[in-house]
């Protein structure tokens, strides 16, 4: 083992020679060779400055300031509304396209909706139980649909009675108003 050893060293050895002409000649080569062109750098022409002339205007980031007009308040009692000061029920997380109705059962004369939401979680439903994003109410419970209503905002602080179902049938995302 040892023998072997002594060998692999010595040619180890024998392969780190002084000898580096070769490298000298290949130095001595690139020195003396002329190096390729470089072209100059291209003129670019300046730009002129931009002019802001909008200092005087109001800033985008400003409300308007109030012109005199008086301005009514949007929510008007003579309309329908939705009782904000109600708490919500689990199933207002979701809106009605993120439902789906896995079934039905009757309890103590009384129609129950099983509903899963788009998360996964499974939620049981009444006449009367709240659902959706604008104030949905069950209203009634058939075969395979559950009937409900919506108030949705019309934009000039009323709310638009809306009647929708949902049916067995249709997956999430496929929302059917009547």
């Amino acid at each position: 083992m040892r023998l072997i050893f002594a060998l692999s060293f010595s040619l180890l050895l024998a392969g780190c020679s002084a000898d580096t002409s070769d490298l000298q000649q290949f130095i001595a080569r690139v020195q003396t060779s002329t190096p390729p062109p470089i072209e100059p750098y291209p003129e670019f022409e300046p730009v002129p400055a931009f002019q802001y002339s909008a200092e005087n205007l109001r800033s985008p980031y400003e409300r308007p300031k109030n012109q005199g007009l008086d301005v009514q308040e949007l929510t008007q009692n003579s309309c329908a509304q939705p009782d904000l000061t109600r708490a919500r029920e689990p199933l207002e997380a979701y809106g009605t396209d993120a439902l789906t109705i896995q079934g039905f059962f009757t309890s103590k004369n009384k129609n129950w909706v099983l509903i899963t939401a788009s998360d996964g979680s499974l939620h049981r439903a009444t006449v009367g139980d709240h659902l959706g994003l604008f104030f949905g109410r069950i209203t009634r419970i058939e075969n395979d649909t559950v009937y409900y209503t919506e108030q949705l905002p019309d934009g000039a602080g009323c709310w638009q009675v809306e009647n929708s179902k949902l049916t067995m049938s249709q997956g999430a995302g496929e929302a059917n108003n009547v």
